[in-house]
């Protein structure tokens, strides 16, 4: 990776290392947003209006937190790939298991089960830019928070 910059105090090597680990996050960011949008578009029965109209403020939340990894990453001297392909190439993680037409419990369980992993993937990014960068880690942490508030939400639908 060629940086043109890094901030101050950083050393291109913990620059790059930074970057890559942010690069990841921002991958799974954007890939909540595409799954919560499917279950959105695919929720049904009972429950349905509350779930569908839970899940879009979510959508907006996850792709907030990718812009601010995106900016992160371009702060750092990086380049952020939002494409497609990134998102495959970055892939780390378990994808959302549930397809097509389910009912609402279904999704909310796939959903619980996906923020899991989510949730674990960014607490581990969290010990890792602790030692590397604690502003990127910090931002993370911000990020963990609102994914865990939600999880909340969609463990309090299934009693």
């Amino acid at each position: 990776m060629t940086l043109k910059f890094t901030v101050p105090g950083l050393s291109d090597e913990q620059a790059e290392k930074t970057i890559a680990i942010l690069q990841n996050r921002l991958s799974q960011e954007q890939e909540a947003a595409l799954v919560l949008k499917h279950a959105h578009w695919n929720v049904q029965g009972p429950n349905f209006i509350a779930v569908h109209e839970m899940l879009d403020p979510q959508v907006e939340v996850v792709l907030a937190q990718a812009d601010e990894t995106a900016e992160r990453i371009a702060t750092l001297g990086g380049a952020p790939d939002g494409t497609p392909d990134a998102i495959v190439r970055n892939r780390s993680w378990k994808g959302l298991d549930l397809k097509g037409r389910a009912s609402t419990e279904d999704y909310i369980k796939a959903l619980i089960d996906y923020y899991d992993v989510f949730i674990t993937d960014d607490r581990k990014a969290i010990a890792e830019l602790d030692e590397l960068d604690v502003v990127s880690s910090n931002i993370i942490q911000d990020h963990v928070q609102a994914l865990e508030l939600f999880q909340w939400f969609l463990r309090s639908h299934i009693a």
